[in-house]
């Protein structure tokens, strides 16, 4: 099991840059397909970015495509999520999700439900 802690959420105009942060603990970080969601208020939870458990393979919501990164660090398990150029409608609860992943595997899983485990969001609201 692992647990997932979010960080980094706030306030900021459009245009603006956040980089939020996904601290994993528990079972080996690298043994979990990781993935970004978020979820604004009245809407369903959609993918934002996702990343394989070695960090070579990535998606991205067609959103944020282009504006926004995800990466991963295994040895400090930890999840980014460096967002550029923000807009008003990236503002929602940000949250990280964890896959167990088949080690022979290299896939970044883009649906909400592929994910076992969640952290409890981060708040991003970008002002016009």
């Amino acid at each position: 099991q692992v647990q997932l802690v979010e960080s980094g959420g706030g306030s900021v105009q459009a245009g603006g840059s956040l980089r939020l942060s996904c601290a994993g603990s528990g079972r080996t970080f690298n043994s979990y397909a990781m993935g970004w969601f978020r979820q604004a208020p009245g809407k369903e939870r959609e993918l934002v970015a996702a990343i394989s458990g070695g960090g070579m393979t990535t998606s991205y919501g067609d959103s944020v495509k282009g504006r926004f990164t995800i990466s991963r660090d295994n040895a400090k398990n930890t999840l980014y999520l460096q967002m550029n150029s923000l807009k008003p409608e990236d503002t929602a609860v940000y949250y990280c999700a964890a896959k167990p992943r088949n080690p022979f595997s290299s896939r970044a899983y883009s649906e909400r439900d592929d994910y076992n485990y969640w952290g409890q969001g981060t708040q991003v609201t970008v002002s016009s």
